[in-house]
């Protein structure tokens, strides 16, 4: 493959600065149907759905991962948390910037006050291991840290807690799962009184969300591990479905995992590209994605070529793009 065979042209004016309200008034693309595709909305989705299907969604919660510090120089740092390294919450896996102006062992302060030492590099090269000082780690994160916003998003957020997911549960990812952003405790009931069964996962959701790819052959790009957990009622229960709907690329990512290894937790560095067996999934529900990253490999890898039909038609009809955007709602071909 080439770089350019995920590449597309995305409008800036057509990348989301702003969630919708409510949550499930958010566009939906829906194909489903190899021959077209539909116009709705995610309020649409209770009708879309049927008794005995499995909806899955991953209910991992978003850290106040952003750290804004400072070298003892006085020059400014940032400490970006991926995933904990230690159960005390001590130790870290975290991009940090200036990371080629970093001494060993340095150590970042908050207004004077030590809270950040900058260990080594991790093996994936370009994230560090670093030590949170204070007695209390996450009672620190609550008082300093910021909602770790993607970089395109330019607006703040007056409601953080618009970048959770109203079934969040364990406050542990640096990113929001963000197809699930769309649902409401609403929606999420009349889905269920349907006759649906919905089951939850967790996917931390790491430095793979940030990191485009730059491998001229994006097979050769290498994919991050992220920690998951599935219980073993969930795959019983996507055994017997009569569809299985995975609410975005991390959901997707934690059943597939199971699939092929085996395991019901650990960590992943499953890599989904064109030709990968798929063995749980049925449908997706995913937002639109950035060019030139993994996630669209995945996306290519469950529909075919027909995504830069389904994309064209979406700048074309003007929807909204990325972690605040609208969604679609595709069938494996």
């Amino acid at each position: 493959m080439n770089l350019s065979d995920i590449d597309y042209e995305l409008p800036e004016k057509l990348i989301a600065q702003h969630p919708v309200e409510p949550r499930d008034s958010a566009r939906l693309l829906v194909a489903t149907n190899p021959d077209h595709v539909e116009h709705k909305h995610v309020t649409d989705l209770v009708g879309m759905l049927e008794a005995g299907d499995v909806l899955v969604v991953n209910d991992t919660r978003v850290l106040p991962a952003r750290l804004s510090l400072h070298r003892k120089t006085g020059g400014a740092a940032e400490v970006l948390l991926l995933e904990q390294r230690s159960s005390d919450f001590r130790l870290w896996e975290a991009l940090v910037k200036p990371a080629s102006k970093l001494k060993p062992d340095e150590v970042l302060e908050y207004f004077g006050k030590r809270v950040v030492r900058v260990g080594p590099r991790t093996e994936a090269g370009d994230t560090f291991v670093v030590e949170l000082l204070d007695e209390n780690p996450m009672e620190l994160l609550q008082r300093i840290g910021t909602m770790p916003l993607p970089p395109y998003i330019r607006s703040s957020l007056t409601d953080l807690e618009r970048y959770q997911t109203v079934y969040a549960r364990r406050t542990a990812s640096a990113a929001a799962p963000t197809a699930g952003l769309h649902f409401t405790p609403e929606l999420m009931a009349k889905i269920v009184a349907r006759g649906v069964t919905v089951e939850t996962v967790e996917l931390v959701v790491g430095l793979d969300t940030f990191k485009p790819i730059s491998a001229d052959d994006p097979l050769d790009h290498l994919i991050h591990s992220e920690f998951y957990y599935v219980d073993q009622r969930v795959m019983d229960a996507c055994r017997d479905a009569k569809r299985v709907i995975a609410v975005g690329t991390t959901a997707t990512r934690a059943l597939e995992s199971v699939a092929a290894s085996g395991q019901l937790s650990g960590r992943t560095s499953l890599f989904i590209t064109p030709g990968f067996q798929w063995k749980v999934v049925d449908m997706m529900l995913t937002n639109f994605h950035l060019p030139k990253t993994s996630l669209l490999l995945m996306i290519e890898s469950f529909i075919g070529h027909r995504w830069r039909d389904i994309y064209a038609e979406a700048i074309s009809e003007q929807y909204r793009f990325l972690s605040f955007g609208d969604a679609m709602l595709l069938a494996r071909s």
